[in-house]
């Protein structure tokens, strides 16, 4: 599976922040034999996000795109908005899944507003932006995307 991972954070964009919670998604997706066809840090800046998503969607670049940061509740968030301006078809049970699962860890959970949805034939899933967070999740639902990704292309 093609995945593009892209990480939501201005500072990390800006060289002033290390990109941990990227390399952990990397790391895991690698592990997995998945080829990771694109990776980027952006700044957390709605039209840039939703641009560079749609232009992959759309030039058939990747089969899943999994995002880090910018799903919070701090003022310049903007992930799930930039994701669900682009999607066809909304995936809620995905979020619900990893904020259910992660509330078990912490209750700061409730406070991730990740989204999920599916444009074209390609998953988008917005994941937390704490590295341990994102590890967790991406554990999690690892098996459950990637069946998700071989229905959405027809191949199960």
């Amino acid at each position: 599976m093609r995945v593009a991972v892209i990480t939501a954070s201005t500072p990390i964009y800006r060289g002033q922040e290390e990109d941990a919670s990227g390399k952990v998604i990397r790391h895991i997706l690698e592990e997995a034999g998945h080829d990771i066809v694109f990776q980027k840090a952006l700044p957390c800046d709605k039209t840039v996000l939703s641009t560079v998503m749609q232009r992959m969607v759309d030039g058939e670049l990747a089969d899943l795109i999994l995002t880090t940061g910018g799903a919070g509740c701090a003022a310049g968030d903007c992930m799930p908005e930039a994701t669900m301006e682009i999607v066809d078809r909304p995936v809620p049970g995905i979020p619900e899944a990893m904020r259910a699962y992660t509330s078990q860890m912490t209750k700061r959970a409730m406070l991730n507003r990740s989204a999920a949805g599916i444009r074209g034939n390609v998953l988008i899933v917005n994941l937390p932006g704490k590295p341990g967070a994102a590890k967790h999740c991406l554990e999690y639902i690892l098996p459950e995307i990637t069946h998700a990704v071989k229905l959405i292309q027809k191949q199960v």
